[in-house]
């Protein structure tokens, strides 16, 4: 089927993105797999084709405004869902070497089916807690770049993701436009897991003037063992 994508080459556009027709091919293809997918198990509410370009993939893809991402990076996308931000970043970024973790395996085995028709390589998906993930040596502090479009609180996050990035890399939290409260409270939580608030970035993009920001969090030490707490507990109690 021939889906009609200038809205999505416009906004990438207004951030010096053009895209291949081979990329197009795969935007169009990831989409047909998602709403087919989606018949049969809970990925998205979205569904619509212009919102899913909106809400899904524009919206993935807009970290690429904010930070440099044409070059080889290592990125675990934490609570992947069904591929957001991960596989929109691959497909614009390819030099992204990407892990996407998901604590449901039904989305992981969506997620190789994605991988494998869209043909892209240098991306994996893995069924795995943050918080078993996080004590493995292969992992844990392994990444330049970890980011989560994950719906929780900051401290929750950041005791989920802080622990993969590596020294002077980045947390990147994909959150709503109404932020500096929830960024004000999680300082300190961010400081015990080795992390620093850098910035926030504040935003709108589309034609609906969707508000996203991007909190971005770098890691200046090591975190401390005993983080991330056992399974539920960093979401139960926020670390204050």
């Amino acid at each position: 089927m021939e889906y009609h994508l200038e809205y999505f080459e416009k906004i990438l556009s207004e951030w010096n993105i053009t895209l291949s027709d081979k990329q197009k091919r795969q935007f169009s293809t990831f989409y047909e797999i998602l709403v087919e997918k989606n018949k049969v198990m809970n990925l998205t509410a979205i569904t619509e084709f212009n919102e899913v370009i909106e809400k899904h993939f524009l919206d993935s893809v807009s970290l690429g405004a904010v930070i440099d991402l044409r070059k080889e990076l290592s990125v675990l996308d934490m609570g992947t869902g069904a591929g957001f931000p991960g596989i929109p970043l691959k497909i614009v970024f390819p030099e992204l070497k990407i892990t996407l973790a998901d604590s449901l395996n039904k989305r992981i085995g969506f997620l190789n089916e994605v991988i494998e028709e869209l043909k892209l390589e240098g991306i994996t998906a893995i069924h795995a807690r943050a918080e078993e993930l996080a004590r493995k040596s292969e992992y844990r502090e392994q990444y330049d770049l970890c980011v989560s479009r994950a719906v929780a609180n900051l401290s929750t996050l950041s005791e989920y993701c802080l622990p993969f990035v590596s020294l002077s890399g980045k947390f990147v939290s994909y959150k709503s436009d109404d932020i500096l409260e929830e960024v004000e409270e999680a300082k300190k939580a961010v400081f015990l897991l080795g992390g620093q608030i850098e910035e926030v970035h504040r935003f709108t993009f589309g034609e609906n003037d969707l508000h996203r920001s991007f909190v971005l969090i770098e890691k200046v030490k090591k975190t401390p063992k005993t983080y991330p707490r056992k399974a539920g507990t960093p979401s139960k109690q926020p670390l204050k």
